[in-house]
């Protein structure tokens, strides 16, 4: 049977940890070996164990990091933990969320409000990385939300209490798989947040993953890299993503 993990120990966790990513972003020399160092390790809940949870949160466990798969059907991800090994387990959604330091959210993006009702006081004070993408045919009137407002701040709004970041939305899970940890110059992932060390934290996790993060702006920001925007779709190096939406290098 899963335990459930205290909530107060993985806050002060979270709290080393994420002090320290910022320090090490800091001090970072700017030379590939170093980009390529690994972050301390944090416990990671995953909503959504598709083929994006599946991939990204497989890539963080091969890089020491505990993660907890959850689904609707819990008992479907049992092939992918015991792939996964020791740092891998599954069970609800509520467990992920206790579980996590850090929660990434990967389901379709219809799905937001009802995850925002049912867990968003779990989520509050959290840092959330959240990869979901606005399709029209899938997700109804809400992609449209997402078209006049950005998905950034439509994401915010169902996840009010969440310390949000954008990230991991851009390329197909085909590409992450085969791509990560390239050689350099490594694939590069746009990210977005309001809370700064949450982005730090994030950033830490995209390097951590085999991919080299740029930090586009904050959560208004992240329109430029969701569905259908120059940031969309680039399976490009992190000097040509900047180059491309005219951030500095």
């Amino acid at each position: 049977m899963i335990k459930y993990v205290t909530v107060d120990r993985g806050r002060r966790a979270l709290l080393g940890a994420a002090g320290a990513i910022v320090l090490q972003g800091m001090l970072r020399p700017t030379t590939a070996s170093a980009q390529t160092a690994p972050g301390p390790k944090m416990k990671i809940g995953i909503i959504g164990a598709g083929h994006i949870g599946g991939t990204i949160g497989g890539l963080w466990a091969k890089a020491g990091h505990p993660v907890f798969f959850s689904s609707r059907h819990p008992e479907e991800l049992k092939d992918l933990v015991e792939r996964l090994g020791a740092l891998a387990q599954a069970g609800t959604v509520d467990q992920a969320i206790a579980f996590g330091d850090v929660v990434f959210i990967a389901v379709p993006y219809g799905a937001l409000p009802q995850i925002g009702r049912d867990y968003g006081k779990s989520l509050a004070g959290k840092i959330v990385l959240d990869a979901d993408n606005a399709v029209a045919s899938r997700d109804g009137a809400i992609a449209d939300e997402v078209e006049r407002d950005g998905i950034g701040v439509t994401s915010q709004k169902y996840l009010p209490g969440a310390r949000l970041v954008r990230a991991f939305n851009t390329l197909s899970y085909m590409i992450f798989e085969r791509e990560a940890n390239r050689s350099a110059p490594r694939l590069a992932v746009p990210i977005a947040g309001d809370d700064q060390e949450a982005v730090q934290v994030a950033a830490g996790l995209v390097r951590d993953a085999g991919f080299d993060p740029v930090e586009v702006g904050k959560l208004a920001d992240a329109r430029r890299f969701q569905r259908g925007a120059p940031g969309y779709g680039q399976n490009v190096s992190a000097a040509e993503l900047k180059q491309k939406l005219s951030l500095a290098p």
